[in-house]
């Protein structure tokens, strides 16, 4: 198995509330890529959210290939957004990518 790190991109189309944002970075929390050097090295964030109500999830996935990692982080942050009160309509997600391959330490 290997150790991806997966960044999903998304508009929140209504308000993030704060208790919205504690939940989804609760149940993200344990896919955190700062679990992996890469992740220590570049400062990722499980969860990043812009101003225009933009957002990137980043998740750290064991998977046997690429394919799959992706696939499990989207069934990952939809979960997460989900029991946060966002409905798919709500917040819309874009294509997951590889944006590293790692190891945990």
């Amino acid at each position: 198995m290997t150790t991806y790190v997966i960044t999903i991109p998304g508009t929140f189309l209504r308000e993030l509330t704060d208790e919205a944002r504690s939940v989804l970075v609760r149940k993200l929390r344990p896919a955190d890529p700062r679990q992996t050097s890469l992740g220590r090295a570049e400062e990722l964030d499980v969860l990043t959210v812009n101003e225009n109500g933009t957002f990137s999830v980043r998740l750290e996935v064991e998977a046997h290939d690429s394919h799959s990692a992706e696939e499990a982080a989207r069934r990952t942050a939809t979960e997460a957004l989900r029991e946060a009160g966002y409905a798919e309509d709500d917040a819309p997600t874009g294509p997951a990518a590889v944006t590293g391959i790692d190891t945990p330490t």
